[in-house]
Protein backbone atom coordinates (compact mmCIF):
# COMPACT_ATOMS: atom_id res chain seq x y z
CA UNK A 1 0.00 0.00 0.00
CA UNK A 2 1.64 3.55 -1.06
CA UNK A 3 1.05 6.26 1.88
CA UNK A 4 0.74 10.07 0.24
CA UNK A 5 3.69 12.04 1.59
CA UNK A 6 4.14 15.33 0.61
CA UNK A 7 7.65 16.54 -1.39
CA UNK A 8 7.67 13.56 -3.85
CA UNK A 9 7.81 14.79 -7.85
CA UNK A 10 6.64 12.90 -10.69
CA UNK A 11 9.66 11.07 -10.76
CA UNK A 12 9.56 10.27 -6.73
CA UNK A 13 6.22 8.97 -7.14
CA UNK A 14 7.33 6.93 -10.23
CA UNK A 15 10.48 5.65 -8.18
CA UNK A 16 8.52 4.35 -5.28
CA UNK A 17 5.09 3.03 -7.44
CA UNK A 18 8.07 0.93 -9.45
CA UNK A 19 9.36 -0.46 -6.20
CA UNK A 20 6.31 -1.30 -4.64
CA UNK A 21 4.25 -2.55 -7.71
CA UNK A 22 6.10 -2.77 -10.53
CA UNK A 23 2.86 -3.97 -12.12
CA UNK A 24 1.08 -1.07 -11.28
CA UNK A 25 3.77 1.35 -12.53
CA UNK A 26 4.11 -0.11 -15.96
CA UNK A 27 0.22 0.82 -16.23
CA UNK A 28 0.83 4.06 -14.84
CA UNK A 29 4.08 4.71 -16.85
CA UNK A 30 2.20 3.42 -20.78
CA UNK A 31 -0.53 6.34 -19.73
CA UNK A 32 2.14 8.95 -19.41
CA UNK A 33 3.75 7.89 -22.89
CA UNK A 34 0.70 6.80 -24.78
CA UNK A 35 0.34 8.74 -28.32
CA UNK A 36 -2.04 11.16 -28.20
CA UNK A 37 -3.03 11.30 -31.69
CA UNK A 38 -3.32 8.92 -34.88
CA UNK A 39 -0.82 11.41 -36.68
CA UNK A 40 1.75 9.96 -33.45
CA UNK A 41 1.68 6.70 -34.78
CA UNK A 42 3.07 7.10 -38.08
CA UNK A 43 6.08 4.27 -39.18
CA UNK A 44 9.56 5.20 -37.19
CA UNK A 45 12.27 5.71 -39.56
CA UNK A 46 15.84 4.19 -39.24
CA UNK A 47 17.31 7.84 -38.78
CA UNK A 48 14.59 8.61 -35.87
CA UNK A 49 15.20 5.35 -33.95
CA UNK A 50 18.41 5.92 -34.28
CA UNK A 51 18.13 9.50 -32.14
CA UNK A 52 15.67 7.78 -29.92
CA UNK A 53 17.93 5.17 -29.14
CA UNK A 54 20.65 7.36 -27.97
CA UNK A 55 18.57 9.78 -25.84
CA UNK A 56 17.34 6.36 -24.15
CA UNK A 57 20.34 5.51 -23.45
CA UNK A 58 20.95 8.95 -21.58
CA UNK A 59 18.05 9.53 -19.50
CA UNK A 60 16.64 7.38 -15.89
CA UNK A 61 13.90 5.51 -16.85
CA UNK A 62 11.76 7.29 -14.55
CA UNK A 63 12.13 10.07 -16.55
CA UNK A 64 10.96 8.84 -19.68
CA UNK A 65 7.74 11.19 -19.91
CA UNK A 66 5.88 13.37 -22.20
CA UNK A 67 7.10 16.68 -20.12
CA UNK A 68 10.41 16.10 -19.91
CA UNK A 69 12.09 18.53 -21.70
CA UNK A 70 14.89 16.59 -23.57
CA UNK A 71 11.71 14.37 -24.70
CA UNK A 72 10.13 17.87 -25.87
CA UNK A 73 13.14 18.54 -27.64
CA UNK A 74 14.11 15.88 -29.56
CA UNK A 75 10.74 15.26 -30.69
CA UNK A 76 10.41 18.51 -31.93
CA UNK A 77 13.77 17.97 -33.90
CA UNK A 78 11.82 14.71 -35.01
CA UNK A 79 8.53 16.32 -36.13
CA UNK A 80 6.71 13.94 -33.45
CA UNK A 81 4.87 14.72 -30.48
CA UNK A 82 6.21 14.37 -26.62
CA UNK A 83 4.27 11.35 -25.93
CA UNK A 84 5.06 9.20 -29.24
CA UNK A 85 8.43 9.70 -28.26
CA UNK A 86 8.00 8.59 -24.65
CA UNK A 87 6.27 5.85 -26.18
CA UNK A 88 8.64 4.49 -28.42
CA UNK A 89 11.75 4.94 -25.48
CA UNK A 90 9.51 2.59 -23.39
CA UNK A 91 9.42 0.34 -26.63
CA UNK A 92 13.24 0.42 -26.26
CA UNK A 93 13.07 -0.25 -22.58
CA UNK A 94 10.42 -3.62 -23.12
CA UNK A 95 14.24 -4.73 -24.36
CA UNK A 96 16.31 -3.66 -21.94
CA UNK A 97 17.38 -6.99 -19.83
CA UNK A 98 18.19 -4.56 -16.45
CA UNK A 99 14.75 -3.76 -16.17
CA UNK A 100 13.29 -6.78 -17.15
CA UNK A 101 14.84 -8.26 -14.06
CA UNK A 102 13.49 -5.53 -11.99
CA UNK A 103 10.06 -6.96 -13.69
CA UNK A 104 9.58 -3.18 -15.46
CA UNK A 105 8.05 -4.34 -18.78
CA UNK A 106 8.43 -0.76 -20.47
CA UNK A 107 5.73 -0.94 -23.40
CA UNK A 108 4.95 -3.85 -25.61
CA UNK A 109 3.97 -3.79 -29.10
CA UNK A 110 7.64 -3.93 -30.04
CA UNK A 111 8.72 -2.97 -33.94
CA UNK A 112 11.21 -5.36 -35.80
CA UNK A 113 13.05 -2.14 -36.54
CA UNK A 114 13.55 -1.18 -33.03
CA UNK A 115 15.16 -4.90 -31.92
CA UNK A 116 17.11 -4.23 -34.94
CA UNK A 117 18.60 -0.91 -33.80
CA UNK A 118 19.19 -2.22 -30.34
CA UNK A 119 20.77 -5.39 -31.41
CA UNK A 120 22.90 -3.39 -33.94
CA UNK A 121 23.83 -0.66 -31.14
CA UNK A 122 24.78 -3.63 -28.43
CA UNK A 123 27.11 -5.03 -31.76
CA UNK A 124 29.02 -1.97 -32.69
CA UNK A 125 28.10 1.11 -29.74
CA UNK A 126 30.40 3.36 -31.48
CA UNK A 127 29.64 2.87 -35.48
CA UNK A 128 26.23 2.87 -34.71
CA UNK A 129 26.24 6.47 -32.56
CA UNK A 130 28.13 7.65 -34.90
CA UNK A 131 25.48 7.38 -37.57
CA UNK A 132 23.03 8.80 -34.95
CA UNK A 133 24.92 11.80 -35.23
CA UNK A 134 24.96 12.52 -38.39
CA UNK A 135 21.46 12.30 -38.67
CA UNK A 136 21.34 14.70 -35.72
CA UNK A 137 23.86 17.01 -38.05
CA UNK A 138 22.03 17.04 -41.14
CA UNK A 139 18.95 17.72 -38.92
CA UNK A 140 19.98 20.28 -36.97
CA UNK A 141 23.35 21.19 -37.99
CA UNK A 142 23.99 24.33 -35.31
CA UNK A 143 23.26 21.50 -32.49
CA UNK A 144 25.34 22.73 -29.39
CA UNK A 145 26.54 19.28 -29.55
CA UNK A 146 28.56 19.19 -32.77
CA UNK A 147 29.92 22.93 -31.96
CA UNK A 148 33.56 23.15 -31.94
CA UNK A 149 33.25 26.34 -29.44
CA UNK A 150 35.50 24.26 -26.63
CA UNK A 151 38.29 22.85 -28.93
CA UNK A 152 41.14 24.67 -28.50
CA UNK A 153 43.04 26.61 -31.14
CA UNK A 154 45.81 25.50 -31.07
CA UNK A 155 45.24 21.72 -32.23
CA UNK A 156 47.73 18.67 -30.53
CA UNK A 157 49.81 17.70 -33.47
CA UNK A 158 48.43 15.78 -36.18
CA UNK A 159 44.67 16.28 -34.86
CA UNK A 160 42.30 17.80 -36.98
CA UNK A 161 39.39 20.09 -35.39
CA UNK A 162 36.68 17.54 -37.13
CA UNK A 163 38.30 14.70 -34.78
CA UNK A 164 38.47 16.34 -31.94
CA UNK A 165 34.87 17.58 -31.88
CA UNK A 166 33.93 13.91 -33.23
CA UNK A 167 35.78 12.49 -30.37
CA UNK A 168 34.38 15.01 -27.83
CA UNK A 169 30.85 13.95 -28.66
CA UNK A 170 31.27 10.10 -28.04
CA UNK A 171 32.52 11.14 -25.13
CA UNK A 172 29.80 13.29 -24.10
CA UNK A 173 27.74 10.74 -24.70
CA UNK A 174 29.65 7.81 -22.72
CA UNK A 175 29.97 9.92 -19.71
CA UNK A 176 26.11 10.74 -19.71
CA UNK A 177 25.23 7.26 -20.24
CA UNK A 178 27.22 5.93 -17.80
CA UNK A 179 26.90 8.11 -14.93
CA UNK A 180 23.08 8.00 -15.58
CA UNK A 181 23.12 3.88 -15.08
CA UNK A 182 25.06 4.67 -11.71
CA UNK A 183 22.62 7.18 -10.47
CA UNK A 184 25.66 9.77 -10.57
CA UNK A 185 27.19 8.13 -8.05
CA UNK A 186 30.85 6.10 -7.50
CA UNK A 187 30.38 2.39 -8.07
CA UNK A 188 33.46 1.70 -5.42
CA UNK A 189 32.61 4.66 -2.60
CA UNK A 190 29.21 6.23 -3.39
CA UNK A 191 30.26 9.55 -3.43
CA UNK A 192 27.88 11.32 -5.38
CA UNK A 193 29.31 14.85 -6.25
CA UNK A 194 29.04 15.21 -10.52
CA UNK A 195 31.71 17.22 -10.80
CA UNK A 196 33.99 14.60 -8.72
CA UNK A 197 32.98 11.51 -11.00
CA UNK A 198 34.84 10.17 -14.42
CA UNK A 199 33.12 7.82 -16.91
CA UNK A 200 35.86 5.30 -17.03
CA UNK A 201 36.66 2.92 -19.88
CA UNK A 202 37.36 -0.34 -18.63
CA UNK A 203 38.77 -1.60 -21.99
CA UNK A 204 41.25 1.69 -22.66
CA UNK A 205 39.67 4.14 -25.49
CA UNK A 206 42.82 3.60 -27.55
CA UNK A 207 42.30 -0.32 -27.50
CA UNK A 208 38.94 -0.65 -28.72
CA UNK A 209 36.70 1.38 -31.13
CA UNK A 210 33.34 -0.37 -31.72
CA UNK A 211 33.01 -0.10 -27.66
CA UNK A 212 34.15 3.47 -27.33
CA UNK A 213 31.00 4.66 -26.66
CA UNK A 214 29.74 1.21 -24.95
CA UNK A 215 28.56 2.15 -21.54
CA UNK A 216 28.94 -1.61 -20.63
CA UNK A 217 32.47 -0.59 -21.29
CA UNK A 218 31.99 2.15 -18.39
CA UNK A 219 32.38 1.94 -14.72
CA UNK A 220 31.22 5.52 -12.71
CA UNK A 221 34.68 6.21 -10.58
CA UNK A 222 35.43 9.26 -8.45
CA UNK A 223 38.81 10.82 -10.04
CA UNK A 224 41.11 8.85 -7.50
CA UNK A 225 39.56 5.37 -7.61
CA UNK A 226 39.58 6.36 -11.71
CA UNK A 227 43.04 7.21 -11.78
CA UNK A 228 44.04 3.86 -9.88
CA UNK A 229 41.86 1.63 -12.26
CA UNK A 230 43.44 3.37 -15.09
CA UNK A 231 47.28 2.21 -13.97
CA UNK A 232 46.08 -0.84 -12.58
CA UNK A 233 46.51 -0.25 -8.83
CA UNK A 234 43.13 -1.57 -8.76
CA UNK A 235 40.38 -4.32 -10.55
CA UNK A 236 37.09 -5.51 -10.44
CA UNK A 237 37.10 -9.32 -9.76
CA UNK A 238 34.27 -12.20 -11.14
CA UNK A 239 32.36 -11.78 -8.27
CA UNK A 240 32.22 -7.79 -8.69
CA UNK A 241 34.22 -7.13 -5.59
CA UNK A 242 37.08 -4.69 -5.41
CA UNK A 243 40.56 -6.17 -6.20
CA UNK A 244 43.63 -4.62 -4.86
CA UNK A 245 47.10 -4.80 -6.48
CA UNK A 246 49.86 -6.24 -4.22
CA UNK A 247 51.48 -2.39 -4.70
CA UNK A 248 48.56 -0.95 -2.52
CA UNK A 249 48.23 -3.29 -0.04
CA UNK A 250 51.58 -3.15 1.04
CA UNK A 251 50.51 0.13 2.07
CA UNK A 252 49.93 1.12 5.83
CA UNK A 253 49.56 4.72 6.05
CA UNK A 254 46.17 6.29 7.23
CA UNK A 255 45.50 7.89 3.82
CA UNK A 256 45.83 4.96 2.14
CA UNK A 257 43.86 3.28 4.65
CA UNK A 258 41.39 5.71 4.46
CA UNK A 259 41.45 6.27 0.86
CA UNK A 260 41.96 3.34 -0.59
CA UNK A 261 42.83 0.11 1.51
CA UNK A 262 39.54 -0.02 3.29
CA UNK A 263 37.70 -1.01 -0.47
CA UNK A 264 39.61 -4.12 -0.83
CA UNK A 265 36.86 -6.95 -1.62
CA UNK A 266 34.51 -4.53 -1.23
CA UNK A 267 30.92 -5.13 -3.79
CA UNK A 268 30.62 -2.91 -6.33
CA UNK A 269 27.65 -0.61 -6.51
CA UNK A 270 25.84 -2.09 -9.53
CA UNK A 271 24.38 0.02 -11.91
CA UNK A 272 20.31 0.20 -12.82
CA UNK A 273 21.26 -0.74 -16.58
CA UNK A 274 24.50 -1.60 -18.70
CA UNK A 275 25.74 -3.15 -16.17
CA UNK A 276 29.70 -3.67 -16.90
CA UNK A 277 30.51 -6.59 -19.51
CA UNK A 278 32.44 -9.61 -17.43
CA UNK A 279 34.73 -9.81 -20.80
CA UNK A 280 35.49 -6.55 -20.19
CA UNK A 281 36.52 -6.67 -16.81
CA UNK A 282 38.51 -9.80 -17.68
CA UNK A 283 40.44 -7.64 -20.26
CA UNK A 284 41.44 -5.30 -17.78
CA UNK A 285 42.46 -7.91 -14.99
CA UNK A 286 44.87 -9.46 -17.54
CA UNK A 287 46.07 -6.82 -19.21
CA UNK A 288 45.77 -3.53 -17.27
CA UNK A 289 45.82 -4.60 -13.95
CA UNK A 290 49.58 -5.02 -11.68
CA UNK A 291 48.37 -8.09 -9.50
Amino acid sequence: MLVARRGLGVRGWQCRIALVCPAWYNEIHESLCMPSSTSDRRPWTRPQLLLAFTLYCQIPFGSIHNRNPEIIKLASLLDRSASALSWKLANFAHLDPSLQSRKIGGAAHIAKLDRQIWNEFHNNWDALFAEAEQVRATLAPTSPALTDAAIPEKLPEGATRAVLVESRVHQDFFRRAVLTAYRSACCITGLAVPELLIASHIIPWAKDESNRTNPRNGLCLNALHDRAFDCGLIAIGEDNRVVLSSRLAALSDPASTQLLLQYRNQPLHLPERFVPAPEFLAYHRDHIFQP
